[in-house]
């Protein structure tokens, strides 16, 4: 089992830059495949971005391509989402997900959740 926490949330203005954090707790962090998703109000949650077990491959929305960067540390049982050139709708809850294999993260089927933080692009 593993237990995510998101932090790095916060207010910035349309072309800034945020990062967010992801910290877990467990024995087997490398173990897990993890993703980001956000919802945004009146819509339903979306994929962002996800990374492999060891960092070696990443796959983005194309939404975000080119623009959000997810990378994670083992060591530190960490994942971040570098965030460049936030839009307006970017605006959303970002939450971190992780499973032992690609398939429930990338379709947003994970067993394990962020309780998630807020991420607001003013225009």
């Amino acid at each position: 089992q593993v237990q995510l926490v998101e932090s790095g949330g916060g207010l910035v203005q349309a072309g800034g830059s945020l990062r967010l954090s992801c910290a877990a707790s467990g024995r087997t962090f490398s173990s897990y495949y993890l993703g980001w998703f956000r919802q945004a109000p009146g819509k339903e949650r979306e994929f962002v971005a996800a990374i492999s077990w060891s960092g070696g491959s990443t796959y983005y929305a194309d939404s975000v391509k080119g623009r959000f960067t997810i990378s994670r540390d083992n060591a530190k049982n960490l994942v971040s989402l570098q965030m460049n050139s936030l839009k307006p709708e970017d605006t959303a809850v970002y939450y971190c997900a992780a499973d032992t294999g690609p398939w429930a993260v990338v379709t947003g089927t994970s067993n394990y959740w962020g309780q998630g933080t807020q991420v607001t692009v003013s225009s």
